[in-house]
């Protein structure tokens, strides 16, 4: 080395980091400290002076923070887990149907310590990638590294690092937290799935195939391996509590909130009379100001809901009452004022902020309706000096950008949070006063079968992030009929009055959990010739299924993506077989392929499509 200084030079380096640290030196490492260059350490590797080796590390890293014991549970916690155990002893499924802020967390967690000292795996599913931050941090301090996180804000290489931990069983990913794609992991010792708010939409994949439930699945997927399942929700879907009802499912309820914490008190405000006593700032009713304003003094935060985001769904002139359009859905264009955009929900296209009429060039334009933006834009004029936040799909597209909102509202840098559903899944702050549902009467006249239970239910989540320590929470839903049965039953928490009533509108109308429904949508870029191809599919389908055909109809959006669409439904009473429908349906979908011109038209089914 004497006649090779440079590789000398290398060597000294090499000493002089190993003396500062344990851990394997990295070439990288070497290079920059030798100011030297690859080919010289390959030189040295090849003389035998220094050794090479590839060590394998894990994307996904674990802080590495002590473990700490769970906690010890609350007397009704304590029944409710006695009360799982004994009845999975019977039952594949049971659901526990726990009021907000019950403490199913904490449940869950002493369930799962029993499974993973019988060495079997868990699955825990999330509906929303935003629960997945709160919940790895709680599970992280109990489990450690047995804890593993699978979704799609995760890179392809960092998926593909879980998929072969789960295979080989390994001790760091014994439990999986995941949303709903992590149900096709390789599983081989699944001892129990936890479906946390199993009433949640996020669930079903509508597009693209394979068009599953993750809930309906996790039960499948439990039976293959003899694995038990566990359902969870303060608002359990209709079918849930149907199946508990007919004995299929256990059930075990929880009716108090952890630490005997008041359930939020709920206001409805009528905004009509709002309107006409001209008490209204903006989107704002006076009494929403005034519990906002009394919140923030005793420095506490504020939660507004408007399940739509952007500024605007509909841009209008005031001269020719021109509305710009998508050019290729049948739907206008919302207005993004962050962007200064006018965007396309269902296709993505987009283009900049008008300032004058496309038609008839008059700079007289107007916005009907209003979305998270506007909200946000209102309260900030509103409350100048507070710090306001907004989270919907625009603020959370980065792979960080949940954790940091979240983080930031829960160490309260953040005063008032705006937001979309997301909210509403399962979020658990400390210090919420107040939450403010800004318009109930979109939810409520959604043209869906399940319009009001899902009003319900979003009303119901949203109401209990509201109060979740010693101080009582506070809700005030603004809607233009608040007599309406729904947000009465939300306003008294009346779970079972809103079950009873549903269901007995589901036996009238023969819909789900009476029937199944499958949901047959034809696709073509020509409307002819879906209106041709729909109308001979349900002339066939009835000749087979009778009255229990359905349409065809247009959906409420006909054109989306250059594709307009039919639908066909066919309901399935509970006695009929599964099997020979199913055999029924694909021999008259092969015959419709066989007609020449009907082959380009596309055909997708999607069973249980709600």
């Amino acid at each position: 080395l004497s006649r090779a200084p440079k590789q000398r030079d290398v060597v000294l380096s090499f000493y002089s980091l190993a003396a500062s640290s344990s851990k394997p030196i990295k070439v990288k490492e070497l290079i920059k400290k030798s100011k030297s260059s690859s080919a010289i350490i390959r030189t040295l590797i090849d003389k035998g002076i220094l050794a090479e080796y590839h060590l394998r590390t894990d994307r996904v890293v674990y802080s590495g923070k002590e473990t700490v014991p769970s906690k010890t549970l609350n007397k009704e916690q304590g029944t409710a887990l006695r009360n799982i155990t004994k009845s999975l002893e019977t039952k594949d499924v049971v659901l526990l149907h726990g009021v907000t802020s019950s403490g199913k967390t904490e449940v869950y967690v002493k369930l799962i310590e029993e499974v993973i000292k019988e060495n079997k795996q868990v699955l825990y599913l999330l509906p929303e990638i935003a629960l997945t931050t709160q919940l790895i941090s709680r599970l992280q301090s109990y489990f450690g590294e047995k804890v593993a996180v699978y979704h799609s804000k995760y890179s392809l290489n960092e998926r593909v690092e879980v998929w072969q931990k789960v295979i080989e069983q390994s001790d760091k990913a014994q439990i999986i937290l995941g949303a709903r794609s992590s149900i096709f992991l390789p599983f081989t010792e699944l001892g129990l799935i936890i479906v946390d708010e199993e009433h949640e939409l996020s669930y079903k994949q509508f597009d693209p195939a394979p068009r599953y439930h993750a809930r309906d699945t996790a039960i499948v997927l439990s039976n293959i391996h003899k694995a038990k399942t566990l359902l969870g929700s303060a608002t359990p879907s209709l079918e849930s509590y149907f199946n508990c009802k007919n004995h299929k499912y256990g059930l075990v309820e929880m009716h108090t909130r952890f630490n005997e914490v008041l359930p939020p008190e709920v206001e409805l405000v009528d905004l009509k009379e709002k309107y006409r006593k001209k008490f209204m700032k903006g989107h704002f009713s006076d009494r929403l100001i005034e519990e906002m304003r009394l919140a923030l003094d005793e420095d506490q935060q504020v939660i507004l809901f408007q399940n739509r985001r952007g500024f605007s769904p509909i841009v209008e002139c005031r001269t020719c009452g021109h509305s710009p359009q998508c050019p290729n859905c049948d739907v206008s264009l919302t207005y993004h004022q962050y962007k200064q955009q006018l965007r396309c929900h269902y296709c993505s296209h987009n283009i900049a902020a008008q300032e004058q009429c496309q038609a008839c060039r008059s700079p007289h334009l107007d916005t009907k309706g209003f979305g998270t933006e506007q909200i946000e834009e209102e309260a900030k004029a509103l409350f100048p000096e507070h710090k306001v936040a907004r989270m919907d799909l625009d603020t959370t597209r980065g792979k960080y950008a949940y954790e940091n909102l979240i983080t930031s509202f829960e160490q309260q840098e953040i005063d008032i949070l705006v937001g979309t559903q997301m909210l509403t899944k399962g979020l658990d702050f400390r210090h919420i006063k107040l939450v403010g549902v800004m318009n109930a009467d979109s939810m409520l006249n959604f043209p869906d079968f399940r319009a009001h239970e899902r009003s319900y239910q979003l009303m119901a989540q949203v109401a209990g992030r509201a109060g979740r320590t010693d101080k009582r929470g506070l809700v005030l839903i603004q809607s233009y009929n608040p007599f309406h049965r729904i947000l009465q039953q939300v306003s008294t928490n009346d779970y079972l009055g809103m079950y009873t009533e549903q269901l007995d509108q589901r036996y009238n109308y023969k819909y789900p959990p009476i029937y199944r429904i499958i949901r047959i949508t034809l696709r073509h870029k020509d409307f002819n010739r879906v209106n041709t191809a729909s109308d001979w599919l349900a002339k066939s389908l009835r000749q087979v299924f009778r009255h229990n055909v359905l349409g065809p109809e247009f959906p409420p959006i006909p054109r989306i993506r250059n594709q307009y669409n039919k639908i066909v439904l066919i309901k399935i009473p509970k006695e009929q077989s599964l099997e020979k429908t199913k055999e029924a349906i694909l021999k008259i979908k092969d015959s419709f392929l066989a007609i020449k011109d009907f082959r380009a038209v596309k055909i997708v089914l999607n069973v249980d499509s709600y």
